[in-house]
């Protein structure tokens, strides 16, 4: 599929937001307790972990533009089988327990943003995926976009019991 003038746009707003990141511009203070810190740092260690292993499962399908490329194959296995972006579950995790660890505020606004473009990312994404692939509807019922679904619907449940 061609790029789009949006594929460039969600691409260099993240670009920015990544960017922006790496500043850590005082805005107010703000302080964790001290054995909050470890936790914070292990959730971001848990993002990059999550990021890395999403970057190896996709491997020749990987992009940074939303729409698929040319001869890419939808990837429904590893942690594909949950979520749909855990590329983007990674940075959220690891930004946004940057930010905790760091104790900046400055970060959490920038991990939040980010946040919400990678929602409006994914479902720009989604749309595309739609288009490209018969089966991304029901591969989308079944998964969850950032985070497993806990819960199965009743339809799921119904045709699980019927195999």
């Amino acid at each position: 599929m061609k790029r789009k003038r949006t594929d460039y746009i969600l691409v260099g707003l993240q670009l920015l937001l990544f960017a922006l990141f790496v500043f850590n511009f005082r805005l107010t203070a703000f302080s964790i307790p001290q054995w909050f810190r470890v936790p914070a740092i292990v959730l971001s260690g848990f993002g990059v972990f999550i990021f890395l292993l999403s970057i190896l499962q996709l491997n020749k399908n990987l992009s940074p533009f939303p729409t698929p490329g040319k001869g890419s194959k939808l990837v429904q296995s590893g942690l594909y089988k949950y979520v749909r972006h855990p590329i983007y579950t990674g940075i959220i995790f690891s930004f946004f327990g940057f930010a905790l660890y760091s104790q900046s505020v400055y970060r959490i606004l920038i991990s939040l943003l980010l946040y919400v473009l990678f929602y409006i990312k994914s479902k720009y994404e989604e749309r595309q995926l739609l288009h490209r692939y018969d089966n991304y509807s029901s591969y989308k019922k079944r998964t969850g976009r950032f985070l497993p679904k806990l819960f199965r619907s009743d339809d799921q449940i119904n045709r699980s019991d019927k195999s």
